[in-house]
């Protein structure tokens, strides 16, 4: 079992930067991939990045690719989402998850077993 709380969230303007942080509780953190979604209003949540377990391999949305780094630190068991040149399409609810089998290659929400509370993400243009 994991408990993940998000942080960082905030109102920014096209182009800025914000970084999301993601702290997990609950031992093992290196045995989870972890992944970032997003749900912008009225839409459904979508993938936006995510992190094998050793944190060797990434993967990302096309739609943010080149912009939004995810990172994540094994000891201090947090996962971090560093957003640059942020765009108004950006805006939405934030999701950090975890999950403790498959691979961080597949990108669907239903295979992660546990999810945080979300942080809101909002880019004025």
């Amino acid at each position: 079992q994991v408990q993940l709380v998000e942080s960082g969230g905030g109102l920014v303007q096209a182009g800025d930067s914000l970084r999301l942080s993601c702290a997990a509780s609950g031992r093992s953190f290196s045995m989870y991939v972890m992944g970032w979604f997003r749900q912008a209003p009225g839409k459904e949540r979508e993938f936006v990045a995510a992190i094998s377990r050793i944190g060797g391999n990434t993967y990302y949305a096309d739609s943010v690719k080149g912009r939004f780094t995810i990172s994540r630190d094994n000891a201090e068991n947090t996962v971090h989402l560093q957003m640059n040149s942020l765009k108004p399409e950006d805006t939405a609810v934030y999701y950090c998850a975890a999950r403790s089998s498959g691979l961080a290659s597949s990108r669907t929400a239903y295979e992660y077993d546990y999810w945080g509370q979300g942080t809101q993400v909002t880019v004025s243009s």
